[in-house]
């Protein structure tokens, strides 16, 4: 690039040629961008995913605009390589980009720029304008197409730079981590029915069921005691109770409460007879007292 082209007293020029210096003298493994050979104010970049999300290995390129005012004005970006995060060729609204030059700091450069926006990447967009809010899923598919080669953009010039950063950008990149236990889709499991536990037997004839002790969150276990019949168990009393437990609530809680149902004797026919006699032989004795205070006692009697 050559210096003459532009005018070197012009504090824009001036401040673009330090930050190209900059760039070169200490660059970084995150990100890179170099202006055009034709046009200081039109920089060209790529940046690494963040590591730790769905984007790390992908290497993302794209476009700064940086205004004449430069650095006393923001710069614009856009992204060209498909992410799922941010439209591509749409420019970025973000705090330091020019959609919200309240918030731009003269003090900022390109660099500071790019560590921004890679640390936006993994955000809540929240409806901003040029943001996406892809899966997880699609977006690491797209981290691993991004790595193929860099976009088609723009002029034979503006490529060249382009494949050239894209080179050394995948020469430093690692590669995309492989799926966690937490990512990945759940398979079903081999064994599709599983066995109720096995039922015991009391001395007592009550069949019960066993109940885990830790179910999982969600699921609904149900805890019955099933009733006896009555010739089966001596006590005349029989309960049947369904407990169901909600791994949401307390193991204790019982839905519905538990229903008594108390069986009847087997002969209550024996109570009305001793009822019926014993009413009888009240009435005998009060019929004998009054035939004898009225006389006739004496027959009755001897009658008897």
């Amino acid at each position: 690039m050559a210096e003459d082209k532009y005018n070197m007293k012009n504090p824009a020029v001036k401040r673009i040629m330090q930050e190209v210096k900059e760039m070169q003298s200490n660059p970084s493994d995150d990100f890179m961008s170099l202006p055009l050979e034709d046009n200081l104010f039109e920089w060209q970049f790529a940046i690494r995913g963040p590591r730790d999300t769905e984007f790390e290995g992908g290497i993302y390129h794209g476009r700064i605009q940086l205004p004449a005012e430069y650095p006393f004005k923001p710069p614009s970006f856009m992204l060209l390589t498909p992410n799922g995060r941010f439209e591509t060729q749409t420019k970025i609204c973000l705090s330091i980009s020019n959609h919200h030059p309240e918030h731009w700091q003269p003090s900022w450069s390109v660099r500071t720029a790019l560590v921004a926006l890679i640390a936006f990447m993994p955000t809540n967009p929240n409806g901003a304008l040029g943001s996406l809010d892809y899966k997880k899923e699609e977006r690491r598919a797209l981290t691993i197409k991004s790595r193929q080669a860099a976009p088609k953009y723009g002029t034979p010039d503006r490529q060249k730079l382009m494949d050239e950063i894209h080179e050394n950008m995948l020469s430093k990149a690692p590669p995309v981590p492989q799926l966690t236990p937490s990512e990945s889709p759940e398979e079903p499991s081999s064994n599709s029915e599983i066995e109720p536990p096995a039922n015991s037997q009391d001395a007592e004839g009550v069949v019960t069921r066993e109940v885990p002790s830790n179910p999982e969150v969600g699921e609904r276990i149900i805890e019955e005691v099933q009733e006896v019949p009555d010739n089966a168990n001596p006590n005349p009393t029989g309960v049947r109770a369904s407990r169901e437990v909600s791994a949401s609530g307390p193991s204790d809680q019982l839905l519905p409460k538990p229903e008594t149902r108390v069986q009847k004797p087997a002969d209550d026919r024996l109570f009305t007879w001793a009822a019926v006699g014993l009413t009888i032989a009240i009435l005998v004795l009060l019929l004998k007292k009054f035939m004898k205070s009225s006389g006739h006692g004496a027959v009755f009697l001897d009658g008897s």
